[in-house]
């Protein structure tokens, strides 16, 4: 009797794919466009991530000129906390807590930015974007900004932004800062105010009181600044201010010297406190002229400043936003020449986005007040 073989099971063949499907559109894109596409997303993550999607993907993102870095957190040197706060909280409101806030609460901060920015060495490889220098903590790898642009070699157009700013500030105070840098400080303006609020609607009678009292009003400083206290916070504001950045300044240096085409370089950060910027200039200035450290601590030396002072008890904005105790200072180097000195244009023009620049162009036309201080 003859056997019959068991049936064979074949598999279904495959659904052959279309045409369509079967090409990679991005292979018919020219280096140019996609190159193009890059810069727009600029994220230097994002861009880490596009660099292990193909060889050629890889070998395009070096070239990207627009860069945003996003730090993530600033590794302290104080072990016995995994991040820095950054943020310092102070109960008084005297001259003497605002000091030590300014000169024990910027220190760590700044020394942890300073080891964050910095390039610290590893002997092992990492990512994609051939990241070395990590620093360990609480498990989790952190890479210094400067070792991840060393694979980017036609930076044109660079932002850091920082987590948070580096001046503890009580809840409500508004301190602003914009400075520019050369080998040395180019300018530099502060806006502060001790609170700001929302204007409350009130009846026609109040509101007329109070826009009569705004009409009178000089512009002059009333006695109680000078006696209350006022004038010294407005000084530690401004010192401080400098101080966070020189050190942001100095920390820049390595990105600087190894980037050559470097155009424009921005340090900020996310809570809108202080702003660094350079342009095309002034990075060739600073690679040309080495910069003056400071002695005392990592940041560049502060020259000799000539100082102009605006104040208003209160500003109300445009958009009913209400400063108490608005300040505006515009500072530039003592060795600048008079016509400069004296030529406040600069000082509304841009420094600060809205509802901040309705502010500035508000105090610009109050009385100035006239001030030196000496190189720190």
């Amino acid at each position: 009797m003859a056997v019959t073989p068991p049936p064979r099971i074949h598999p279904e063949p495959p659904p052959q794919q279309t045409l369509d499907q079967q090409i990679d559109h991005f292979d018919h894109l020219p280096d140019s466009i996609l190159l193009l596409i890059f810069n727009k997303i600029s994220d230097v993550k994002s861009l880490g991530r596009c660099s292990v999607v193909s060889r050629r993907f890889h070998s395009l993102v070096p070239q990207v000129e627009n860069v945003v870095i996003r730090v993530d957190c600033v590794i302290s040197d104080d072990d016995t906390s995994s991040l820095s706060s950054i943020k310092s909280r102070s109960g008084s409101s005297s001259f003497s807590s605002v000091f030590r806030l300014v000169f024990s609460g910027i220190v760590k901060p700044l020394q942890a930015l300073g080891q964050f920015l910095g390039a610290k060495r590893s002997s092992s490889s990492s990512s994609s974007l051939s990241v070395t220098g990590e620093i360990e903590q609480g498990g989790v790898t952190h890479h210094s900004p400067t070792q991840v642009l060393k694979s980017f070699e036609e930076i044109r157009y660079l932002r850091i932004e920082l987590p948070s700013g580096e001046l503890g500030i009580d809840d409500g105070v508004l301190l602003k800062w914009r400075a520019e840098f050369g080998s040395t400080l180019d300018h530099c303006v502060i806006l502060g105010a001790s609170s700001v609020s929302q204007r409350v609607d009130v009846d026609t009678t109040t509101t007329t009181t109070v826009e009569s009292s705004s009409t009178d009003d000089t512009g002059s400083i009333p006695e109680s600044f000078y006696t209350n206290g006022g004038l010294k916070l407005r000084v530690v504001w401004t010192i401080s201010s400098l101080i966070a950045a020189s050190a942001r300044h100095y920390l820049l240096q390595p990105i600087i010297a190894e980037h050559k085409t470097l155009r424009s370089l921005v340090l900020s950060d996310c809570d809108g406190q202080g702003v660094l910027c350079m342009d095309r200039e002034q990075l060739e200035e600073l690679r040309v002229k080495p910069l003056s450290a400071s002695s005392a601590s990592k940041r560049t030396m502060v020259p000799a400043l000539n100082m102009r002072l605006w104040y208003a008890p209160s500003l109300e904005l445009p958009d009913g936003t209400v400063l108490k105790g608005a300040t505006l200072v515009a500072i530039r180097p003592s060795e600048a020449k008079k016509d400069v000195l004296s030529d406040v244009s600069w000082v509304s023009s841009g420094a600060f986005e809205e509802p901040y620049e309705a502010a500035v162009k508000m105090l610009v036309k109050r009385k100035t007040y006239c001030l030196e201080m000496n190189s720190f």
